[in-house]
């Protein structure tokens, strides 16, 4: 028996055909890794002798490494928007540190802030709608967390610790999955009763900047929190070894316990972000001579070098789209809802 279509039936699998077309656009996006390099060899036009960074992006096995920015001063910090359309990032190209934005193929650079003082540090909420970043704004050396709408709009400080004494530092920002919390990193003066051993630890608040809360707590530095996709544990950067010419990856519960340690090297291993599925890390780390952007397993097995070149790579970032994993930690799929409008 021959199939009628209705003119219904066949707007509806015009308009299944363009989400699904949008849809494989953002898988595609998943695999992507967007960092800084000094690869191109340049000198910053503004430091003399110090290497320029540029914005990269690669898939997430190290392949089809491509360049986004060229002015030859700082591009670094790289964070993706929830949809894979964009990245913002901080640049010197005005001055001073700021966060801008552009389009993921480099397109489309825009400034988001424009002070006098330096902003960094950006992180792109869950929802796509706001941008979590560091600045000192307030006073020099006094960095506080902020947010502002993704166009820039409505900044506001969440943090507000007053600079007393020059020792107070909120700092590296990251979203929990749900958009209701930041997880950052804090030196307090109010931490020991020594003031000149003070440290940075891991704090959370929730996103209003309310009900801020200690996580860690010893006399060594903990930096750069990075939330799981499932919610359920924190990426840190600890130096609590006791040298300070190593610091390794950490990975916590979200209430401060079970901390383990996933690089333990001699070496510096920095800014850890996780795949969209929550089975791997990407970070920075020097342990074989030059900076370079590896990836191991989320219980720290297997690291891998993705970068390999004899110039420094750093501060990577993994898009976690809200389309790669359900709350539970699937896989998001689609098929099941397309079968049943084709019917």
């Amino acid at each position: 028996m021959r199939r009628r279509y209705s003119l219904a039936h066949l707007i509806l699998t015009f308009v299944v055909a363009l989400s699904l077309k949008s849809l494989m656009i953002v898988v595609d996006a998943q695999g992507q890794i967007a960092f800084a390099s000094s690869r191109d060899g340049h000198i910053r036009d503004d430091v003399p002798g110090i290497p320029a960074f540029e914005i990269y992006v690669m898939d997430a096995d190290g392949g089809n490494q491509r360049r986004l920015t060229n002015n030859r001063l700082h591009d670094g910090s790289p964070s993706w928007s929830p949809d894979g359309k964009r990245i913002v990032f901080v640049s010197n190209r005005d001055g001073n540190g700021e966060i801008y934005v552009m389009d993921a193929d480099g397109g489309n650079q825009q400034n988001l802030t424009n002070n006098l003082s330096s902003d960094s540090s950006p992180s792109w909420s869950p929802d796509g709608k706001r941008i979590a970043f560091d600045s000192d704004r307030e006073g020099r050396f006094n960095w506080e967390i902020y947010v502002m709408d993704a166009d820039g709009g409505n900044q506001q400080n969440l943090t507000n610790h007053p600079d007393d004494d020059g020792w107070p530092d909120d700092r590296y920002p990251s979203w929990s999955p749900d958009g209701a919390h930041i997880v950052f990193s804090a030196r307090r003066e109010d931490h020991f009763e020594n003031k000149f051993a003070v440290t940075f630890e891991i704090y959370v608040m929730d996103a209003d900047g309310g009900n801020q809360q200690r996580l860690t707590n010893n006399r060594n530095n903990e930096w750069y929190p990075s939330w799981s996709p499932d919610g359920e544990r924190i990426a840190f950067v600890s130096d609590r070894k006791g040298n300070f010419d190593n610091f390794d990856i950490y990975v916590m519960d979200t209430d401060g316990g079970n901390p383990q340690n996933l690089t333990n090297n001699r070496a510096w291993n920095w800014h850890p972000s996780w795949s969209p599925d929550g089975e791997r890390i990407t970070f920075s780390s020097n342990k074989d001579g030059n900076t370079e952007i590896y990836v191991m397993d989320a219980d720290g097995g297997n690291p891998q070098n993705l970068t390999n070149n004899r110039h420094s790579d750093a501060n990577p970032a993994w898009l976690n789209s809200p389309f790669s994993v359900s709350p539970a930690g699937k896989k998001f799929t689609m098929w099941g809802w397309l079968k049943q409008a084709d019917r």
